[in-house]
């Protein structure tokens, strides 16, 4: 399969093919959604919540989060890899942002950065050489406004749009005013140019999900449950396991 690159995925919206990324958190997993053929693995803050049990996505710090993408980056070959910049750094504004994303691109081997910012900061990363997947959010927002706001992000030179809560009213807007992909995760639909989806949703992996209602392709926690279940049985009754 072709390498891909920022360039390949803008090619794909001009020929209304839809992108698919997968958020990923380690090299295993890594691994397997470039077998199966992503376009895009995007390294999330969220795995401090979704991972390691920490309340919120905030709590991720600069360090933890390059762990994170130097594992995921040895597990991809083909995907293009983005690594979001954590809150900390964002916050910290322009100059950490900026040389947060220095650090990723260059010791995590992110070949994009995602951030949750305004243009002025996407403008100054770009400007560092690093390419931009800027994330802003539509819930309850105009759709004018947030046609708006995708048009500053690309002018700034974003090079994707992470489209959260778009909605097909907004959501198909924004496609048609720019010329760059818009793809989303929460609440994003076929009206984008793309998704964005949790690995861990995709697959059910995670005690919530055994119980849970939401749809997947498979429940990985159920099936562990039911392994883990197994060899408590199988140990206590004296059976002999190999390997």
């Amino acid at each position: 399969m072709e390498e891909v690159t920022v360039r390949l995925l803008q090619q794909m919206k001009g020929a209304g093919r839809k992108i698919v990324g997968l958020v990923v958190y380690d090299y295993p997993t890594a691994q397997i959604a470039d077998r199966a053929g992503v376009d895009l693995v995007s390294v999330g803050d969220s795995v401090g919540a979704n991972l390691w049990g920490q309340p919120t996505e905030t709590e991720v710090t600069m360090d933890e989060l390059l762990v994170v993408c130097k594992a995921v980056r040895r597990g991809v070959k083909r995907a293009l890899v983005s690594c979001d910049v954590p809150s900390g750094p964002v916050q910290g504004g322009v100059e950490s942002t900026v040389s947060a994303a220095i650090r990723l691109a260059n010791e995590g081997g992110a070949g994009m950065v995602k951030i949750n910012g305004g243009p002025e900061v996407v403008s100054a990363v770009v400007r560092a050489g690093i390419p931009v997947f800027a994330e802003f959010h539509g819930k309850d927002i105009p759709a004018e406004k947030l046609v708006d706001e995708a048009k500053r992000l690309e002018s700034a030179g974003a090079s994707l749009l992470d489209f959260r809560h778009s909605g097909p009213v907004a959501g198909a807007a924004v496609v048609k005013a720019v010329s760059i992909p818009v793809i989303g995760g929460l609440g994003g639909g076929p009206w984008l140019d793309g998704r964005v989806r949790l690995a861990h949703t995709a697959i059910g992996y995670g005690a919530k999900w055994i119980d849970s209602k939401t749809d997947t392709y498979v429940n990985t926690g159920k099936l562990t449950l039911e392994a883990f279940t197994a060899l408590i049985a199988d140990v206590r009754s004296g059976r002999q396991i190999k390997g």
